[in-house]
């Protein structure tokens, strides 16, 4: 079992408050041993990646410079919420961006399941022209759009039927 699934699942035994605070150390662990990597000549660097379940429960102010700094380290922030109003109000951050702005000018590959309306309004506008909002809102269940950053052009977007491990037989 990993840290993250243990640290998501026990968050009643731990607390919210310890668990946030405990994500918030290994998040910022993690973070500054990618921007570490800066010492390495490009070619030395090997892929990271970086898996964040519940992303709004572990972001700080300085997630905008990693946001912006990954793909030179050659970090994959891979970052998984519900909905847009979990990243916080319009707030601006340090370097006078919301964290949503911050994430949607540095986000490369997206992926999305049935939204609500009020997400599906922002995300139309990602998914335009293939997906409107009302194609968002209505997408079948265990489906997906999705728009990939191939060589850092963004794809057409399309539709997808992603792995279900819980309708897959096996271990």
């Amino acid at each position: 079992e990993s840290w993250a699934a243990h640290l998501s699942s026990s968050q009643g035994e731990t607390g919210d408050i310890n668990s946030k605070l405990l994500g918030l150390i290994i998040v910022s662990k993690l973070q500054m041993a990618a921007l570490r990597r800066q010492r390495l000549p490009k070619e030395q660097r090997l892929d990271f990646f970086m898996y964040i379940d519940e992303f709004q429960n572990y972001v700080t102010e300085s997630i905008e410079v990693i946001l912006s700094e990954a793909r030179k380290y050659r970090l994959s922030l891979n970052m998984a919420h519900q909905y847009l109003a979990q990243l916080g109000g319009e707030g601006k951050g340090a370097k006078g961006v919301s964290l949503k702005e911050a994430i949607f000018g540095n986000v490369g590959t997206m992926m999305s399941y049935k939204i609500g309306a009020q997400d599906a309004e922002y995300m139309a506008k990602e998914m335009a022209p293939v997906f409107s909002d009302q194609d968002l809102i209505n997408i079948d269940k265990f489906k997906a759009v999705m728009k990939l950053s191939i060589d850092t052009q963004p794809s057409k977007p399309f539709s997808i039927i992603p792995l279900n491990p819980y309708t897959e037989k096996g271990d």
